[in-house]
């Protein structure tokens, strides 16, 4: 039989008079590490709906359903997030365009019986193109872009466009037959692919 080694002989000391290095969890509760990376959740208030989270996420746990009506005027954006899937990278806290609409919390324990408990998700009203019906992006979406922009966003129609239909200062509902012509249309909530039609139309 070997002697023990003085390195062994000191942890063993150590561990004597400090307790062991592990925590008694789940006898009493565990407190995580200040930059412990553990259940994801969406702010409400600060997320909006731009789904770049779902972009970046390895693990394809974060699902994006664009909900619109028949008549193409109105829908919305359901942004879910799976915890059972979820391999708590980080990565969707990191490429968060408001740096506060998702986050990562201390709990860890996520063990339950109760499905509704096991996902996060958030709903954000959509913009949708006023001639083809194609969704844009969420209004909140396009509120942001405007703050970043700042006075820059009056060169863009559809950007103060929503802004003013947000604050309730105009409705656009019914106004698309009423435009006959294609380049007028340009003053309208337009997408990309209409934009460019409106803006070639001779």
């Amino acid at each position: 039989m070997k002697l023990p080694k003085i390195r062994e002989l000191k942890e063993a000391i150590t561990a004597l008079i400090k307790g062991p290095y592990t925590t008694k969890f789940p006898y009493e509760p565990h407190t995580p590490k200040p930059k412990f990376r553990g259940k994801t959740e969406y702010s409400k208030d600060d997320c909006v709906g731009c789904a770049a989270c779902a972009e970046v996420c390895p693990a394809h746990t974060i699902e994006v359903e664009d909900i619109v009506d028949k008549d193409k005027k109105t829908g919305k954006r359901r942004i879910t997030l799976f915890h059972e899937n979820c391999i708590f990278c980080g990565n969707c806290v990191e490429n968060c365009i408001t740096k506060k609409g998702i986050k990562q919390t201390q709990e860890f324990d996520l063990a339950t019986y109760d499905r509704k408990s096991v996902y996060s998700e958030v709903e954000k009203e959509l913009v949708l193109c006023q001639c083809c019906g194609e969704v844009i992006t969420t209004l909140e979406h396009l509120e942001w872009i405007s703050k970043q922009v700042s006075e820059a966003e009056f060169t863009n129609p559809t950007l103060y466009l929503s802004k003013l239909k947000s604050l309730g200062l105009s409705s656009y509902e019914g106004i698309v037959g009423l435009i006959p012509f294609q380049r007028a249309r340009r003053q309208l909530i337009l997408c990309h692919k209409c934009r460019r039609e409106a803006t070639l139309e001779r």
